[in-house]
C-alpha cells in the first residue's frame, strides 16, 4: 500500500511532483494559475475522420451544423461552497462580510438547502456526510471533503459531451448536464471552450465546480483532460502512438484517506477494434511502469467500443475490472453512443476501488450500478438542474455521460 505524508508536509511533496512533472506535455493546473493560452492547443481540421466519433450513420464525422446553445449556462458558483462561505472567519462575522444585503442571511446565502452542509460548512444533515450527498451533490470548494462515518463518497463522471460545431463545450449543453450531476472527477474529452485561453478554461472549471483542479493536455487539437475537486498533486500526458491530435492525460488525486487516485481520461480512435486494442495495449504498459500497486485507479472516457467483448476491454482487464452490471438510465438502458445502441463510453477502475462502489443517488432517484445520463429521457428533469431534457440530444452531442459513485475509507 502506498503511504502519504501528513497533510503539513503534502504541499512541499505536491511541489516536488510538479517540478519532476512538467516537462515537455506536463501542464498539471491549480488555481489561481491555469496555464497559458500557449499550451491551449488548436482547433484546425476538428472533425476529420480520424476523430469522427461518430455513429456509422450519421452523414456528418463530428462536425454537426450551427444550432442554438439554449438558455444561457448557469454555473451555481454564487452558492457553490467557496471558501468565502464556508463558515470560516473570513464569512463569520466580520466587518467586511456580516451585515451587507449580499451575504447576511438573504435567501440566496443564509442556510438554505442547497448550501447548508457539510461539517465544515455549518451544516444539516442533508449536506453532513449522507448517504444522499457524501462529497457530491453541493459542488463546494477545494479541499472540502464530506465524510460518512470515516468513509467519503466520490462521484466519477466519463465525459464527451461536446456539441456544436467546434468539438467544444461553448454551445453549453455538456457543462449544464455536468453541472446536474456535480461530479468529483471528471474524465473529460475535446475539452475547449472558447478561445482556449487559461481564463476561459479557468471560467469553464469553475461552472462545474468552483475552484476545482484540472489537468488540460498541451499541444492537442481536441484534448483530454481532468476535472477534479480534490488537489491534483501531479499530473501529465502519456502519447498515443495511434493518434496525432490527442494523447493520454492523467492526474494523480489527492483523495481521503491514505491511497490517491490515478484517473485516466482516454478518447480511442474509431477507426478500427484493431487499434482500439494497440492503444489499450499501450496505455496499460503506460498504467504498469507509472502507477503504484497501492493507490486506485480510474480508466475514463470515449472508448469508441462496439460492443463490450471488443478487444480493448479484454485488454484493459489486466488493469481494471471491466466486469457488469453497468450503468443504465432512467429506462434501464445502457448503450452511451447518440443512438443508445452502442457502449461508447465507460468508467472502469480497478479492484481495489470497485469494491467500494456503491449506487449513485441523484435526488429521489437511485441507480444501482451507476447512471448513463440522458436528459431526453431523464425524469423528473429537476433532479438535475440546470440541465435541460434536450441538452442530450443537442447538435453533434454524440455520446452520453457516464457516472459512477465509490465510497471509499478515510483510514
Amino acid at each position: 500500500m502506498a503511504m502519504k505524508l501528513p497533510p503539513l508536509f503534502r504541499p512541499f511533496l505536491a511541489l516536488g511532483f510538479l517540478a519532476l512533472a512538467c516537462g515537455e506535455g506536463d501542464e498539471p493546473i491549480t488555481p489561481p494559475d491555469s496555464g497559458t493560452s500557449v499550451d491551449a492547443g488548436t482547433r484546425t481540421d476538428a472533425g476529420t475522420t480520424v476523430d469522427a466519433g461518430s455513429d456509422a450513420g450519421q452523414s456528418t464525422d463530428d462536425a454537426g451544423t450551427t444550432e442554438d446553445a439554449g438558455s444561457d449556462v448557469d454555473s451555481g458558483s454564487d452558492d457553490a461552497g467557496t471558501a468565502v462561505d464556508a463558515g470560516s472567519t473570513t464569512d463569520a462575522g466580520t466587518t467586511t462580510d456580516a451585515g451587507t444585503t449580499t451575504d447576511a442571511g438573504s435567501t440566496t446565502d443564509a442556510g438554505t438547502t442547497t448550501d447548508a452542509g457539510t461539517t465544515t460548512d455549518a451544516g444539516s444533515s442533508t449536506d453532513a456526510g449522507s448517504s444522499t450527498d457524501g462529497g457530491s451533490a453541493d459542488a463546494g470548494p477545494i479541499g472540502e471533503t464530506d465524510t460518512d462515518g470515516g468513509y467519503t463518497q466520490i462521484r466519477l463522471m466519463a465525459a464527451n459531451l461536446s456539441s456544436g460545431n467546434g468539438q467544444d463545450y461553448d454551445p453549453g449543453h455538456g457543462i449544464r448536464l455536468m453541472q446536474g450531476v456535480k461530479p468529483d472527477v471528471v474524465m473529460i474529452q475535446e475539452f475547449n471552450y472558447k478561445s482556449d485561453s487559461a481564463s476561459d478554461m479557468r471560467s469553464m472549471v469553475d461552472m462545474i465546480g468552483a475552484g476545482f483542479y484540472y489537468y488540460r493536455e498541451t499541444g492537442a487539437q481536441i484534448p483530454n483532460g481532468i476535472i477534479s475537486r480534490y488537489p491534483i498533486i501531479e499530473s501529465g500526458e502519456w502519447k498515443d502512438a495511434k493518434v496525432s491530435n490527442r494523447d493520454f492525460a492523467w492526474a494523480r488525486i489527492d483523495i481521503p484517506g491514505p491511497r490517491d487516485l490515478w484517473a485516466i481520461s482516454v478518447h480511442l480512435l474509431t477507426t478500427s477494434s484493431s487499434n482500439r486494442n494497440a492503444e489499450a495495449t499501450q496505455l496499460v504498459g503506460y498504467i504498469r511502469a507509472n502507477i503504484p500497486e497501492g493507490d486506485y485507479l480510474a480508466i475514463g472516457g470515449d472508448f469508441n467500443t462496439d460492443s463490450r467483448s471488443e478487444a480493448c476491454l479484454t485488454t484493459f482487464k489486466q488493469v481494471v475490472d471491466i466486469a457488469g452490471p453497468h450503468p443504465v438510465d432512467k429506462n434501464g438502458k445502457e448503450g452511451t453512443n447518440a443512438t443508445r445502441s452502442k457502449p461508447y463510453d465507460h468508467v472502469i477502475v480497478d479492484s481495489d476501488l470497485r469494491q467500494y462502489q456503491v449506487p449513485t443517488v441523484i435526488g429521489a432517484s437511485t441507480f444501482n450500478n451507476g447512471l448513463v445520463l440522458d436528459s431526453r429521457v431523464y425524469t423528473p428533469i429537476s433532479e438535475i438542474y440546470p440541465a435541460l431534457n434536450t441538452d442530450s440530444g443537442a447538435s453533434s452531442m454524440q455520446h452520453m455521460g457516464v457516472i459512477k459513485t465509490f465510497r471509499t475509507p478515510n483510514f
